[in-house]
This record gives structure tokens, C-alpha cells and sequence, in this order.
């Protein structure tokens, strides 16, 4: 007996690994390393359903390195949000590639998935007597399907209705433009980064990378420096070394001001911290760890 039920409004996703063909070889053990892979990425993805943000999807099926699943199937899982299920599958994508990346530096390998998400109306049910599976059928299935097909790596491609709905509820698209899409002609499709707050970070926080790392080298090159020194200091002095008297920094001195006001080692903790360095731009940051090596390490005529 057939079992079948539509659905006014699901989400579909898949996502393909389309390196993956030409990672699969024969040659070791007739390809069964290869599948073990696969085996392990594939696992890493249930995984993420067992999460309690990801109630609302299900996990339809595998075909060979791609994976197909959907939201909103279940209606008591669906939450107050009418679209609450269809962020989750993009949450879902996200956390896909998050475990992707997290297998490749431990296998030593540069998978990439593509990634393809659509909603819509969609009918799902059982077919066949031997072996029955579930199984979505309808033109939401076959736009998702063509969304991860002319997708690129690393990307997560939606329609242009799918991402009207996802940056009304705080996602950052970014449009690419016209895809020729079978069956289809001519669609308007859209990247998703992310949320909006998440992608914000990333961007500030890779706004100015060169500042917090020249900083990071000069101080862990200062605390290398005065290590070294003090090691040196321990071992019998040559006779051809020569002491250079001990004489404070000119009045101009950048570090003319941190010495003078500090006359107390007992002091200069909390002082340090209480203090802001200026860079050459005008703002100020705190940092009094740098402070301290600088004026421990300070030698004169330098």
C-alpha cells in the first residue's frame, strides 16, 4: 500500500563533496580506505542531527558522497517560528562544513562541500515492497538539487525567495547573480555567509590582523630577548665584556615617562595596568604585559 503526504512548506538541502571522485582510488585495498573516509565524514554529519537545534530536520538519504536532508516534516517539531525549521538547515550547513574542515586537518586532506538549499511545497512518503525507503519528491527537491549542482565550493547557493526569508531573520546573503538552471531557464541565486553578527566579527576581527601580530612578535621577541639575557647574566662573565653604565633615558625618551613616574618596583604592576600605550595613529590600547618587559628590557643608547 503506497504511503504519501504533501507538504505546503519544507526545506531541502544538499550537499555534494565534488572532490571527493577524484580522492577515490582502487589501487589501496581495492578503494575500501576510500569509503572508510566517506564512511567517517558521513557519520560526522548524523552526528549533528543528535544537537537539539537541529530537532526540526531529517535525514533523507546519502548518494554516493552527497548528502540530502530537509526541514519542517515533522510539524510538532517545528517550534513557534514558521520559518524556524529552514534556519536550522542553514545552521545545519554551516556546522557541515565546520566538521568538514575539522576532518581535513586531521586527515591531511582539502574536501570542500557545495552546498544547495531551496523550500517549498514537497510530497514525501514510502515506495517499493522489498527494501522501502523514505523518500521527498517535488519541485522543491529538484531546485535544491540544482543548487548544490551549480554551486561552488565552500558556498551555500539558495533561490532568491529562500534568501528574501533568510536575511528577514538576521542572515547575511550576498546576491550572485543569473544561473542557467535545468528545467528552470534563467534564476536569480544568492550565497548565504552567515548571520549577521557572526560575519561582523569575522570581518572586524580580520580588519586589522596586522596589528595584534606585529604586536604579538615584538613582545614574544622581548620576553625571548630578556630570557636569553638573564640566562647569559647567570654564567661567568668574559673578560673582554665590558658593563655599559647604567644612564636613564633622555627627557624626549619615549620610555623617559614610564621610568620616572614608577620609582617603586612595588608599584609598577599596578600602575602598568592602570596606564594605556598610544600608537602612532592616535588610539589607545591597553597593554601592560608589553609594558613591563619594555621597561625591564630597556638599555640605554638603544
Amino acid at each position: 500500500e503506497l504511503y504519501a503526504q504533501s507538504y505546503s512548506c519544507c526545506g531541502v538541502l544538499f550537499a555534494s563533496i565534488p572532490n571527493f571522485a577524484s580522492f577515490y582510488s582502487e589501487d589501496i585495498n581495492n578503494g575500501v580506505e576510500c569509503i572508510r573516509l566517506l564512511n567517517e565524514i558521513i557519520f560526522d554529519f548524523d552526528q549533528l542531527l543528535d544537537e537539539e537545534r537541529f530537532r526540526p530536520l531529517e535525514k533523507i538519504k546519502t548518494i554516493s558522497s552527497t548528502y540530502m536532508a530537509a526541514s519542517g516534516l515533522n510539524p510538532s517539531r517545528k517550534g513557534p517560528d514558521e520559518w524556524g525549521h529552514l534556519t536550522a538547515l542553514v545552521d545545519f550547513a554551516f556546522a557541515m562544513r565546520e566538521a568538514l574542515d575539522e576532518l581535513n586537518k586531521h586527515s591531511f586532506n582539502n574536501f570542500k562541500l557545495r552546498i544547495g538549499i531551496s523550500h517549498g511545497p514537497l510530497v514525501g512518503g514510502v515506495i517499493g515492497a522489498k527494501k522501502p525507503v523514505y523518500d521527498i519528491w517535488g519541485n522543491t527537491v529538484n531546485e535544491a538539487s540544482r543548487m548544490d549542482s551549480t554551486g561552488t565550493f565552500d558556498k551555500i547557493q539558495v533561490p532568491k525567495a529562500t534568501a528574501q526569508i533568510l536575511e528577514a531573520h538576521g542572515y547575511l546573503v550576498q546576491f550572485r547573480g543569473s544561473v542557467a538552471v535545468k528545467g528552470k531557464g534563467e534564476m536569480e541565486t544568492y550565497y548565504v555567509l552567515g548571520r549577521r553578527k557572526s560575519v561582523g566579527r569575522q570581518m572586524s576581527v580580520g580588519r586589522h590582523p596586522s596589528v595584534h601580530k606585529s604586536l604579538a612578535a615584538v613582545v614574544y621577541g622581548l620576553v625571548r630577548a630578556r630570557k636569553k639575557g638573564l640566562g647569559s647574566s647567570l654564567s661567568v662573565p668574559s673578560p673582554q665584556r665590558r658593563l655599559a653604565p647604567l644612564v636613564p633615558p633622555p627627557s624626549k625618551h619615549k620610555l623617559h615617562r614610564i621610568l620616572s613616574e614608577t620609582p617603586h618596583p612595588g608599584r609598577r604592576k599596578s600602575r602598568m595596568r592602570e596606564r594605556r600605550m598610544t600608537d602612532a595613529g592616535g588610539s589607545s590600547h591597553s597593554y601592560p604585559d608589553m609594558r613591563n618587559v619594555i621597561d625591564l628590557d630597556f638599555k640605554p643608547g638603544s
